[in-house]
């Protein structure tokens, strides 16, 4: 008998059936390649993780002008959405749905990532307060960004329509909008980064206008139980945390109800680092604001999960590192079985197969 019947239990998200409420989380582990190419190996990685109820795919960039992060995977060409077709359909085969996270760093860039060299752009001109970036040459302080003129938001708007269309022809289930973690949707969110003084700048109303316009771009292409949103309210990274930031994502979380998405994907845990402005933003606080599927992410275990599902605070709860180092993270907690010790840190980003494809399975492990 499984410790977890209700993190085990099917999910009806939209017209899919999860086959349990173990999902994998969104996890950039920089395989794909200076051309930012899927490939052979991406798939075997995916594919060792079907028992997941859903994969959310790891950051996809949306443009040239979104990348931030060395090899990392794109959406923006015909190449790469042919590229992609090959992962969805061997997760297909397997039973197991695949959403696409659609990604644009913003400020979380830098010139040596950007065509001609260009400043990487924001909702303002602040640049990031933390020692480095990686970039393709080498370690680099970070940059002030350039502030987006107001004509070049639809622009970015379009971007992510014509991902998402990519997304669809790639055989994605649907979409996931990477609105957490200081990347450029965040950075119109939050007071920190967003000091504009036109329409996308000032109230809630305004800097939540950029998201409401992405929203409604993709929505498009797919229907709203085939997108979601990813918010971070508790978090500190890339230089984040707002002091507004309770009445701000409770007002976003507010705003996203009216659409019935597929799922609100709340980043509420504090492994992944605190802005300490306050308490922590809890699920149980989404759940009074947002009627849909919660998913929440970051820092749990089996046992918190099921606790955090039983009690009603959360439908579906995200896995990362677990799933780095067990592929078969789903089987450990069905028959209880121990976890493989944690991925090297150093191997989440090493382009290569080692530390991405080679962990045994429990069964293999007793096997050899």
């Amino acid at each position: 008998m499984t410790s977890s019947p209700t993190l085990l239990s099917p999910c009806q998200v939209g017209n899919i059936t999860l086959k349990n409420r173990v999902i994998m989380s969104p996890l950039t582990r920089s395989r794909a390649g200076e051309e930012r190419m899927p490939n052979d190996l991406m798939k075997e990685y995916y594919s060792q993780r079907k028992s997941a109820g859903l994969i959310i795919s790891e950051a996809t960039v949306i443009s040239p002008q979104g990348c931030g992060w060395l090899h990392t995977p794109g959406i923006y060409s015909d190449e790469q959405m042919e590229a992609w077709k090959p992962i969805t359909q061997a997760l297909h085969e397997r039973e197991t749905p695949i959403f696409l996270q659609l990604w644009h760093c913003g400020r979380a860039s830098h010139s040596s990532f950007q065509e001609n060299n260009q400043l990487p752009v924001s909702a303002s001109a602040i640049k990031i307060n933390e020692d480095y970036i990686h970039t393709p040459i080498g370690k680099q302080p970070h940059e002030t960004p350039r502030p987006l003129e107001t004509q070049e938001i639809p622009r970015i708007v379009e971007d992510y329509r014509l991902a998402a269309e990519r997304a669809k022809n790639a055989g994605f289930d649907g979409i996931e909008l990477h609105g957490a973690n200081g990347y450029l949707i965040d950075q119109f969110l939050q007071s920190k980064t967003n000091q504009r003084t036109d329409k996308y700048g000032g109230s809630f109303e305004n800097r939540y206008r950029f998201l409401q316009e992405i929203v409604e771009s993709v929505l498009t292409v797919f229907p709203a139980n085939k997108v979601a949103v990813r918010l971070s309210p508790n978090g500190g990274y890339n230089d984040m945390g707002s002091p507004e930031y309770r009445e701000l994502f409770t007002y976003v979380a507010q705003q996203l109800n009216q659409y019935g998405l597929a799922y609100l994907h709340i980043v509420d845990g504090l492994e992944f680092g605190f802005h300490n402005l306050g308490e922590p933003m809890t699920l149980a606080e989404f759940r009074q604001v947002f009627d849909g599927i919660l998913m929440g992410n970051c820092g749990y275990t089996q046992e918190s999960a099921e606790a955090t599902i039983k009690a009603g605070n959360a439908d579906l709860i995200a896995f990362g590192r677990p799933f780095i180092s067990n592929p078969d993270l789903v089987e450990r907690f069905a028959n209880n079985w121990p976890l493989n010790p944690p991925a090297d840190i150093k191997d989440w980003y090493s382009f290569g197969a080692e530390g991405y494809i080679d962990f045994p399975t429990y069964e293999d492990s007793q096997n050899s």
